[in-house]
């Protein structure tokens, strides 16, 4: 007798072991036909998959997040399968699940072309419309790996050979079409009806530069047409707002060849930075934090101590004088932990919070690098907390509270909560993974958040809270961290001297509230597409004059301007006044002042917002007030 115990806690018996798709079919037809897969005892499982003994079952449908991966995951193969039939010499290697999609690495001797993916697309489709079943396999891996190399797929066989001689492996079925994969899988090609593939990008073997490479091709596949449809909607969107394209249009910033990963800001870009880092200063200010700098180049033996040598060593930039080997610095932890050791420290003394806008380098792939939301060479709003264990949730909860004001300050009001545990490769004892888990979670449910788990996500040296905020098209981007330490310190000799009159070792509480200023600011950019709130623009008001007549006037208003604390610039060109208004219309400026005659004989000003808005004429007192009433406010409105 086989007893499945379902989601709502009933249960079915058997009298033999059932697969999954038996189980949906005895519950109903409407079931059955929708069941992609199951998950068994929390295992994701082929529809196919038979229980043989007692078991806690839920049948995945594509409204369950799973029953998405699983048709993404299939239709990663099932674009193998055309190019396969499409492009017989192409060799399949790799083809995972990603965020809104998939994709698939070939080796093929010329490059694939957007018409090729139109091809392509439509024998998916075919393929897909047949109803092809979908079969799991186990093989031996000797046998996996010759018939492999027998059908002149090599990059396959050698997967196979990495792999243990005395496991077997499980290969999936779908008419001619035979592919390497753990699975689950839908049961038939035509679960899988909503897709479109994307673009074709390189990829190196295996992802090492010194490997052949490779043509990765994405897609994205959907359970609904209207999911698809936003999503590409989404995507036209983004476009639109790509921080690169507005970079340039904005003269905001520029990055190339000879400084990979570094960026070049300009004056306009350089008062945006400026904004945002003045109002993180004022943060550390008002929160208890004492501005540090540290610096750039430490000796490998710090680097040894702390851990980043054994565990971070390929991401760091590497020097060496004088025969001494130093890195740059990837993170700024390290040096605060100097500072705190170079004085007596007191249990009175803490917590002791120290700031710093900290600049890094870290050694990314060039394929990784995007924009300035990937670099190479950024600044963190990096911050230490060293405290006593019973001061963890106190500063963790305040924290939570900190953050979620600098975020809605800057206009992202949907926050969302992570807690990244422990990986497999870290520093420290499960003892203490433990102690520094736990006291996330009870900061978190003081705090009232709610929360997801993220096992195996958590940094090296102790795991974090993830704060990931919702732009205005609904992508969501991870910024602020909060993580528990008890290693690094106990690492570099951090101490203070406790009631007790002995030394006992800190907890150090990593923190930083927008993470990369540069990458933060390309998030700012993207959301508002360009067109930046009135406190954060670089320039927030443009006078300009009808004709040559009122150009001392303007002048004068422009200057007034400035004096009252506004980022205020004159346009005084010989063109028509309407030609003036769209180019800095364009231009994302918030306010456009205009001085005619009239203005100039009754002292006023006329306005218009970006947006269009006429506001008409005022004194420029008015215009002022509104003006720093708005910088105050830190509202978007303009």
């Amino acid at each position: 007798m086989t007893v499945i115990t379902l989601p709502d806690g009933s249960q079915r018996e058997f009298a033999q072991p059932v697969s999954v798709a038996e189980v949906a079919q005895s519950i109903g037809a409407g079931l059955a036909r929708a069941a992609l897969a199951g998950k068994v005892d929390g295992k994701l499982v082929d529809a196919s998959f038979t229980i043989e003994s007692d078991a806690q079952l839920s049948i995945i449908t594509d409204k369950d997040p799973e029953g998405l991966e699983v048709i993404r995951h299939s239709t990663a193969h099932l674009l193998a399968h055309a190019v396969k039939e499409l492009f017989p010499e192409a060799q399949v290697t790799i083809g995972p699940v990603v965020d809104n999609g998939f994709y698939y690495d070939f080796a093929f001797r010329r490059p694939f072309t957007p018409e090729d993916l139109i091809t392509i697309e439509k024998r998916m489709s075919e393929l897909a419309k047949k109803d092809i079943p979908v079969t799991r396999e186990v093989w031996k891996r000797d046998d996996a790996t010759a018939f492999f190399k027998s059908i002149g797929e090599h990059y396959k066989a050698e997967l196979i050979e990495a792999i243990p001689p005395d496991q077997e492996v499980s290969l999936y079925r779908e008419g001619d079409f035979i592919d390497l994969c753990r699975g689950p899988h839908v049961p038939t090609t035509g679960k899988l009806k909503v897709f479109k593939l994307m673009k074709v990008a390189g990829a190196y073997w295996r992802g090492d530069h010194r490997n052949e490479q490779l043509q990765r091709i994405y897609g994205t596949a959907w359970a609904k047409k209207e999911d698809q449809d936003a999503y590409l909607t989404m995507l036209e969107e983004a476009e639109k707002r790509d921080h690169r394209r507005l970079g340039r249009q904005l003269d905001l910033f520029h990055l190339q060849d000879e400084a990979p990963g570094m960026i070049f800001w300009h004056p306009k870009g350089w008062v945006v930075w400026q904004q945002v880092e003045q109002y993180m200063r004022r943060v550390y200010q008002d929160n208890g934090y004492l501005e540090v700098k540290c610096p750039q180049i430490l000796d490998r033996s710090l680097w040894e101590k702390s851990g980043h040598w054994e565990n971070y060593k390929d991401n760091m930039f590497t020097t060496e004088s004088e025969k001494r080997d130093f890195a740059i610095k990837p993170m700024n932890c390290p040096g605060h932990i100097q500072i705190f050791n170079s004085g007596l420290r007191s249990y009175r003394d803490l917590p002791l919070r120290y700031g710093e806008f900290g600049s890094c380098h870290r050694n990314e792939p060039s394929g990784a690098l995007h924009g300035i939301m990937r670099v190479r060479g950024f600044t963190q709003d990096d911050g230490h907390i060293f405290c006593t264990e019973d001061q963890i949730q106190t500063e963790v909860t305040a924290f939570n509270a900190l953050v979620r004001k600098v975020y809605a300050d800057f206009g992202f009001e949907d926050v969302s909560v992570k807690l990244a545990l422990r990986p497999e490769k870290r520093v420290g004892t499960d003892e203490v993974w433990d102690k520094a888990e736990l006291a996330l979670r009870e900061a978190l449910r003081s705090s009232g958040l709610e929360w997801e788990e993220l096992p195996g996500e958590g940094a090296f040296y102790g795991p974090k809270i993830e704060f990931h905020i919702k732009d205005a098209i609904g992508r969501s981007w991870q910024c602020g961290t909060v993580q528990v330490d008890f290693s690094m310190p106990v690492r570099l000799e951090a101490e203070f001297v406790g009631e007790d009159n002995a030394r006992h070792t800190p907890v150090m509480l990593h923190r930083a509230i927008l993470g990369s200023l540069e990458r933060f600011i390309g998030i700012l950019i993207e959301n508002w597409s360009g067109a930046l709130p009135l406190w954060l623009a670089p320039a927030q008001a443009v006078v300009l004059n009808i004709s040559e007549k009122q150009s001392e006037y303007a002048r004068k208003v422009a200057q007034i301007l400035c004096d009252a604390g506004i980022r205020a610039e004159c346009d005084l060109r010989n063109e028509k006044i309407t030609y003036k208004i769209r180019e800095h219309s364009l231009n994302k400026l918030p306010y456009q002042v205009v001085v005619g005659d009239k203005e100039m004989a009754a002292n006023l000003v006329a306005v218009r917002t970006r947006g269009g808005q006429d506001l008409g004429q005022m004194p420029l007192e008015s215009l002022i007030e509104r003006l720093q009433s708005e910088v105050v406010a830190r509202s978007g409105t303009a």
